[in-house]
């Protein structure tokens, strides 16, 4: 529903997303191949708020993974609302500032400022929270007056909205077609405490509930948008956190495939002990589940104890991976480097699981502390929580720095090898993709899938399969699928490896951060800085045969 207050102005509101900075987990190095593709995924906390807005309130939505706001964009608007993660804080700042140069009141929600208010003491106002009470508080002071408060002005939910009450995100305001994947919500918070996690103090540990009803009319907005992405993506926090409820949704969901003759694919995360559950697991074969995100973070047992994430181990590992598998399910993981209870031997450890596992993708990230955490908490009471930002981390290791930096090194460059990789994928050829449902063709013919798989595949023959220098195993993988009859396979397998290979060039050359949630700002600016000084010959060179640039 929108927001029920009588509101007496008519505003014009400016929802803002930052760019990410680049990571293992956007798949930024696939997007050329895809043809329009510009982003991962469409947020679905701003769509929400732009939802929300009274209806006689103009919203436009702007995500600048796709393209930059502009002084047009900014002298339109009345207000601008930004939304982000700790990663985009320099972004988030950055579009502050343009906001502010143009006049305009400015006002940031969201996840990072919810976990740590005190980084943003240059917008107007702060939304702490969800959307509730606070909105609604938003909503008035906006109507009331659009000049920027003397002070800022702090707002923090007390009631939150249910999520039974959400409106439909405003998808109709996103161009869907320029996303790599969907976004949908069904489920916020998880019931538990892992030391690293921020979720359970800034979404609760109680799961709150969409309706079934809700999030098929979700999909029937997102599927009626020309060009909309061919997978969709579960943001909640755990798909299982409920495990009745998600039991009691998912035949909903396999009627809606089956009544719209299988249009989509989809993924979500999950704690691996859903592999206790062979009923849900079973019901998501159904509904065309194809991958499953699950945070491993260590195959040490032992270590698992210390960041209070026991419940991993309540299937052995290898075979919780092998019984997902057993379902279609392909499994990605986070993997933390940098825990307290890290031996000489974890490294060692971790390269042998990740041939063991045969998970393809895995993101390997050095453990970073996030406000409002156990871990956080902790770290302050130990003084180890450390500011510099020529360090990797934010965390003061319990081995030297550079030994776990080190160590990120070689299992970045193990895991992403394209041998490895390549492997990897064979193996889920032969041991996940035939478990999966053969879906109707008439719901994947369209005009869009065709003309985006001509191009996917086209790009891939050229760029992967002619032009790189891991053409050798990619060939040897693709052939291994085309042998069972696996052609989308080797799209998958095609443009994921592309990306994830070049990234791993570029992290070893020291490009990236060790983790996702801290940028190297300086290494980003440096990179664009190059990229502008580039000869038109330069440029187009690399663009045709961006691996050598890699290599």
């Amino acid at each position: 529903m929108r927001c029920t207050l009588t509101v007496s102005s008519k505003r014009r509101i400016l929802c803002v997303f930052p760019a990410y900075t680049p990571s293992f987990g956007t798949f930024s190095h696939a997007y050329p191949l895809m043809g329009g593709v510009k982003a991962f995924m469409p947020p679905q906390g701003l769509l929400l708020i732009a939802a929300y807005m009274p209806e006689a309130w103009e919203c436009r939505f702007i995500d600048e993974n796709i393209r930059r706001a502009g002084p047009a964009d900014f002298a339109w608007a009345d207000a601008v609302f930004v939304s982000g993660m700790h990663i985009q804080e320099a972004q988030i700042h950055d579009i502050r500032d343009r906001a502010c140069a143009a006049g305009r009141v400015t006002v940031l929600g969201g996840p990072s400022v919810s976990g740590a208010p005190e980084k943003y003491g240059d917008f107007d106002y702060l939304h702490i929270g969800e959307i509730g009470d606070a909105t609604d508080q938003l909503i008035a002071r906006l109507d009331a007056d659009l000049t920027p408060p003397p002070a800022q002005v702090v707002l923090e939910t007390k009631d939150r909205l249910a999520l039974s009450d959400f409106p439909a995100p405003a998808y109709e305001a996103a161009p869907l077609k320029r996303y790599l994947i969907g976004s949908l919500q069904f489920s916020s918070g998880c019931p538990y405490r892992c030391e690293f996690c921020d979720i359970p103090q800034l979404y609760g540990r109680q799961p709150r509930l969409k309706s079934p009803e809700q999030m098929c009319a979700e999909l029937d907005a997102i599927i009626s948008q020309p060009g909309h992405p061919a997978v969709v993506y579960f943001v909640d926090d755990n798909f299982i956190a409920n495990r009745k409820a998600t039991r009691e949704m998912l035949p909903h969901l396999v009627e809606w495939q089956k009544k719209n003759n299988y249009p989509l694919q989809f993924a979500c995360e999950a704690t691996l002990n859903m592999a206790k559950q062979p009923e849900i697991l079973e019901l998501m074969r159904q509904a065309n589940f194809m991958t499953v995100f699950v945070g491993i973070e260590t195959p040490e047992a032992e270590a698992l104890k210390g960041i209070d994430k026991t419940h991993n181990a309540a299937v052995p590992m290898y075979e919780a991976i092998e019984t997902l598998n057993s379902y279609g399910l392909e499994v990605t993981s986070g993997i933390i480097l940098g825990l307290d209870s890290d031996t000489d031997k974890s490294e060692q450890n971790l390269i042998d699981f990740i041939d063991r596992s045969a998970i393809p993708v895995l993101t390997i990230n050095l453990l970073q502390a996030l406000p409002k955490t156990p871990l956080w908490d902790r770290l302050t009471r130990e003084g180890r929580l450390i500011h510099d930002a020529s360090l990797e981390s934010n965390v003061l290791f319990k081995r030297p720095h550079d030994t776990v930096v080190s160590s990120w090194r070689r299992a970045i460059a193990h895991a992403y090898t394209p041998e490895n990789i390549f492997e990897r994928f064979k193996h889920q050829c032969a041991v996940t993709y035939p478990n999966r449902i053969t879906t109707p063709t008439a719901g994947k013919l369209t005009f869009t899938n065709l003309r985006r798989g001509l191009i996917l595949g086209f790009n891939i023959i050229t760029r992967v399969g002619i032009f790189s220098d891991y053409r050798k195993p990619f060939w040897s993988a693709a052939g291994y699928a085309l042998k069972r009859g696996q052609i989308e396979a080797v799209f998958n397998m095609g443009f994921v490896a592309h990306h994830l290979i070049r990234f791993t060039r570029e992290a070893l050359r020291g490009e990236h951060n060790a983790s996702f949630y801290a940028a190297k700002a300086a290494e980003a600016k440096e990179a664009e800085k190059a990229a502008r000084d580039r000869s038109w010959w330069e440029a187009a060179r690399r663009k045709l045969v961006p691996e050598r640039e890699a290599a």
